[in-house]
């Protein structure tokens, strides 16, 4: 089952790349909405090889998920790999500079089930594919204008009280 779509954003692609690079930031949004994260390498920079444990409910069952950065490469890729009980995915993010002050992103999402109770879980999932894409494609939207926002949100620097006379 894949799920894809693509945004364009008003903001260069290095720009966009760092964003998609704050993953204390995902983690932080992940466990507010409920679910355990803890990062697992060692690695000092952002690359392939780093690595999240996760766990959250979902359809009233526990579900515990491993993530591996399998592909990094600045500033136009990164694959993500994801395992969990029976089920894998893929994810991808490309970015593509459409100008100087533009970039495209398309984000792709690919559950392969490996057992029967997966399949069954895709097959539930493939049910509801239409409403499902629409909610992926609103939240990578949502994401795409935020990142656009942030970009474009003006730097409020402090300056000192001038003393009175």
């Amino acid at each position: 089952m894949k799920f894809s779509t693509k945004e364009d954003i008003d903001a260069p692609i290095d720009a966009v790349f760092d964003m998609l690079c704050e993953f204390d930031q995902f983690e932080r949004a992940a466990m507010r909405r409920g679910a355990e994260v803890q990062r697992v390498d060692r690695l000092a920079e952002a690359g392939p090889g780093m690595q999240w444990e996760a766990a959250f409910d979902m359809r009233g069952k526990r579900r515990e998920l491993q993530v591996e950065m399998d592909r990094f490469d600045r500033p136009t890729e990164m694959k993500l790999n994801t395992r969990s009980q029976g089920l894998t995915g893929d994810m991808s993010f490309d970015l593509v500079a459409l100008s100087r002050s533009r970039t495209r992103i398309m984000v792709a999402l690919e559950l392969k089930p490996q057992n029967l109770s997966a399949r069954l879980l895709v097959q539930s999932l493939k049910l509801a594919k239409n409403s499902l894409t629409k909610k992926f494609k609103k939240r990578v939207g949502d994401y795409a204008k935020d990142m656009e926002d942030r970009y474009h949100k003006p730097c409020l620097l402090y300056t000192s009280p001038s003393p009175r006379d």
